[in-house]
Formats: structure tokens, sequence, C-alpha cells
């Protein structure tokens, strides 16, 4: 393989990308440096977006996060502080900088009180957090719903977190849904819930009934009074209109001094040639379309969606950083070659602490899949990776990296196979590189990385075809290793 060269140094916010043409100081369209960078996830998710988007945010302008709801969880450590986000964006720790939650994301406005609250009383300053008029709610029928849902398919269940943001993304299919403005005016709210209720009404019933039966199942209620039983058997006061809407209501008025045209936001602080990055969450092999469906997330985690889930135009957008773990991990049910289920993989596991931040579910380990990696940089057309975690394969000799797929038929497969079939049945095939044994977490310095750690990183920038730009080599904010010329501030 040829190395990739000269291409780890560099500066921020980038440069213009090769082939496009030179901006003109003082010309919108000639601006000298092109600003909009989106981060996202090259793998199954949890791979250190948050981390990642802190530390770029000391080098930005604004922070929107354009996708996914309260089912993702950035962590951030900070100073020895741990910090867990589910929907708003990973730069808010820094109060000098404009975060949005955009308009592709859907929220529960109870958990986001709940994470704003969670946030002003630990000091953290949060009046920098706008949020997308346009941006849709999940309601108390989606939670249920997505249980219901979950349920209902048994073994077969996708490993959803329950969260309700698939029935809140199908409802704004159905143009059923509710929007962050609506909030604003109690008729207008009183009369969306109503509409939206309407043709839910035989499948919460149906939900209804299946959870009297389990509880009878489990012996519960056998003994009560008539009138207790009565209680068990009324419907959910979470879904009474008139208590909905009252409460809806409320969240609006605090949520209120946050709400604001977003897209106008961005386009604001592009034009004037500030840096705005967009914040995916989830990953790439989870995306709606492209990701290892019907095991996915609902909306589409990947590079191109920023300019739908943020407002912007697609020539906003000039560099894609993917983030990547040292190795695989995956929540959830569906494929995953490089899986180990034996001691390397309970290594992993324990070291890197892998227990999802908003379900507290084990994550699945594995070797680092380098097909599946390099299909997320093709599809995405990242221009640079950043690696996390390599701290945790410490002292595992030797390191495995799968560089093709076998099918069950025996055929080479050396490119991410489209059809599930043959994705669900494939095993991996690996090339072997040296482990290393020292302690790297207080590297910051490139020079200071094992030999091993080194050549490991060579082989992954090698394969999937583009630069590693930073190696995260512990939790902690600093514990970092910049490969090339550490990014600067760009001039005012």
């Amino acid at each position: 393989m040829a190395r990739i060269t000269g291409s780890r140094a560099g500066s921020w916010p980038p440069a213009a990308s090769p082939g496009r043409a030179t901006r003109v100081a003082g010309d919108r369209h000639n601006l000298p440096v092109m600003p909009g960078v989106v981060i996202v996830g090259a793998q199954w998710g949890d791979e250190g977006k948050g981390k990642v988007t802190d530390l770029l945010a000391d080098r930005t302008d604004v922070i929107v996060r354009f996708q996914g709801g309260n089912n993702a969880g950035h962590t951030i450590v900070r100073d020895g502080e741990t910090f867990k986000f589910h929907l708003i964006p990973s730069g808010i720790l820094h109060s000098d900088k404009t975060c949005a939650i955009g308009n592709g994301v859907v929220l529960d406005p109870r958990i986001l009180l709940e994470e704003i609250d969670g946030l002003r009383r630990r000091g953290v300053d949060v009046g920098n957090l706008r949020i997308s008029a346009n941006a849709h709610l999940i309601m108390p029928y989606h939670v249920l719903l997505d249980t219901a849902g979950e349920m209902k398919l048994g073994k077969l269940s996708l490993g959803t977190t329950r969260r309700g943001i698939g029935p809140c993304y199908a409802d704004k299919a159905l143009r059923l849904g509710i929007r962050v403005q609506d909030l604003l005016d109690e008729k207008i709210l009183r009369a969306k819930i109503r509409t939206a209720l309407e043709p839910k009404q035989q499948a919460l019933r149906e939900l209804s009934v299946r959870r009297r039966k389990l509880r009878k199942e489990a012996g519960e209620g056998a003994d009560r009074e008539g009138g207790e039983q009565a209680i068990e058997d009324a419907p959910d006061p979470r879904l009474d209109l008139h208590t909905m809407t009252e409460e809806h209501v409320s969240y609006g008025h605090r949520l209120e001094p946050h709400i604001a045209d977003t897209a106008r936001l961005c386009w604001d602080a592009l034009d004037a040639g500030k840096t705005v990055l967009f914040e995916g969450a989830q990953a790439t092999l989870l995306d709606l379309d492209h990701g290892t469906y019907p095991f996915v997330t609902s909306s589409n985690p990947i590079a191109g969606a920023a300019t739908v889930g943020a407002g912007v135009g697609p020539t906003d957008i000039d560099e894609v950083w993917g983030v990547a773990k040292a190795y695989a991990t995956r929540v959830g049910a569906g494929p995953f070659p490089t899986e180990l289920n034996e001691d390397v993989g309970r290594q992993l596991l324990e070291r890197g602490h892998e227990y999802g931040t908003t379900t507290g579910r084990e994550r699945r380990c594995g070797w680092i899949d380098l097909i599946a990696l390099r299909y997320a940089v093709r599809l995405n057309r990242m221009t640079a990776l950043t690696i996390t975690k390599l701290d945790v394969l410490r002292g595992i000799d030797p390191l495995r990296v799968a560089v093709r797929y076998r099918s069950k038929e025996g055929a080479i497969l050396d490119s991410f196979p489209y059809h599930q079939s043959i994705l669900h049945s494939a095993v991996a095939e690996y090339e072997e590189l040296p482990g290393f044994d020292a302690d790297i977490e207080g590297c910051r310095k490139e020079a200071e990385l094992p030999p091993q750690a080194r050549a490991y990183l060579d082989f992954i920038a090698d394969f999937v075809g583009v630069p590693i730009r930073l190696v995260g080599v512990g939790p902690d904010r600093e514990q970092i290793v910049w490969l090339g010329e550490e990014p600067t501030l760009r001039a005012a």
C-alpha cells in the first residue's frame, strides 16, 4: 500500500479543498477560508465524538448538532470531571461559543430541561444554547409506542433505546409531528396533539391490554379490590390531551429564550467567515439508508445529512472528520463481523468502560474492522480521521485488524457487502500487528508513542486512505496526541 505522506500537517480551520476555487477576501463567495466542518462517527457509535467536538470547539465559533435525539450519549472528561450529554451539543462547556440544536434533531423537552438544569447546578452557563424552532418533539406517546414495538418483536427486537426516537421521526414523515415552535402557541399545540393521537389509539389500546396481560401472568393485581383494579385499567395519564398540553406549554415557557432560527444563525456565521462545527450523533454504520438496516438508527448520521439537519448548503461543508476507536464496539442487535466473545473482548469492555452512556448496556467489543471503516471513509468523503482509546490496546499482543471478509460460500470480499444476508454470515479475516506494553496515557507527541503503536496507526491510515490527525490516549480531554502540526486558532 502506498503510504500517505504530507497529509498529517495542516491548519485549523481548514484551507480550501484541492480543486476548489480559492476565495478572495472581502467577497462573500471568495472567503480565504471555507469554515464548515462535520464530525461523524465512523463505526457503530460511541467512538468519542463528544471529546473531539469539545477539543475542536476551542477553534470554532458555532457548534451545531444536526440529527438524532436523546438516544445519543456523548461523554467528556475535563480535569477529572465527567460530563454526559444526550441532546446538548458537546461544545456547551465553552461559554464563548454558540451551541445550537438543529432542525434535524428530535428532542424530548423534559429530558432537555433536565440536562439544562443539571449543567446549571454544576456551574455551566447555558445562555449560549439555541434550539431550532423547526426541530420535532418526542412526545409521551412516542416513548410508549417505541417500547411497545420492541416488546412485540420479542427475540427479533432491534435493540433500540426505547426513547421514542423512531416513532417521532415517523410522525415527522407523516406530517403529524409537533415542533418546538408549537410549544409557544397553546391553541396550535392542543390541535396538533389531538390530530397526532387519533391514528395511534388502537396501538395504544393494544399496549394497555398487553401490559395488563403481563401483570396478570406475573401474579400482580390478583387480589386487588375492584376500585384498585379500575385504577390499573384507567388510561395512562401521560396520554391525557389536557395534561400533555399544559405540561408542554410550561416546557415552552422555559425553553423560549433559547428558541431561534438556527439555520440563519449558521448562515450568518459562515457568511462572516466564522468556523461552524457540525456534530453528528450515532455513526455511519447505523445510518438509516447506508447502515446495517434494519439494525440502524432512525436518522442519517452521515456527513451529507449535516446540510439538511442544520439547514446549510453542500458547498458550506469543506472538511469531514471521522472518529473511530482503535478497536470496534456495537450496542444492540445486528451484524458485527469482528466481535470477540472471549477474554480479549472482555478485556476491551472493562478497560474501555464500554457501557452505554444513555442505556448503561454493555457494548459488544471486537477488533477494528478496516473494511467497514474504509466504507465509512468513502461514504462520508472524510478528509481526516481521529482514533480514540488507543491506550485500551496496551498489553494486547498481537493486535489484529480485519482486512477482508469471507462469505459462507468461501468467496473473498474486499469491500463492504451491500446485501444483508452476506454481511450477517461474513467472517472477518485478519492481519496481525505487534502490540505494545508501554503506558501511553502520558504521551503528548507522536514521537513519544511506542513504534508498534505508530505502526498500528500507519497501517490504518494507509488502508482506509485518509490521514489520522488526532489520537486519544486516555479519557481526559488533554490526553491526546496530534499527528503532525497541532491546529492553531484562526486569526480573527
